[in-house]
């Protein structure tokens, strides 16, 4: 793993919620954090409501973590575009990520409760 990323267990319960609906609660889910970059959240697949997300076409890369694929949030009212990433077969060094998913928090709401 790049030395400036460091994955550890999130304490507690936390949710994800967007456009009025809860689209994840887990008490399994993983902090990235990387260099001065805000922490990052991360839900294991099996803790959200995967049918409120929708593959993107859209993807990035990073040196570091892999190539990301994105989703778009489905709600009742709307489609919220690229809200949320993972990393299907990230690099070895921070392979922790691999099924699980991160969202930006101007597009979901993400807390710990």
């Amino acid at each position: 793993m790049a030395d400036h990323i460091k994955i550890h267990r999130a304490g507690g319960t936390w949710t994800v919620r967007a456009g009025g609906a809860v689209i994840g609660e887990s008490r399994n889910a993983l902090i990235l954090q990387e260099g001065s970059y805000p922490e990052v959240v991360y839900f294991p697949r099996e803790d959200l409501a995967m049918a409120f997300l929708d593959t993107s076409d859209h993807t990035s890369v990073c040196p570091h973590k892999g190539t990301a694929s994105y989703f778009h949030i489905q709600t009742k009212s709307q489609t919220i575009e690229n809200a949320a990433w993972s990393y299907e077969s990230p690099h070895d060094g921070v392979a922790q990520i691999r099924d699980h998913l991160a969202f930006y928090e101007n597009k979901a709401t993400v807390e710990q409760v």
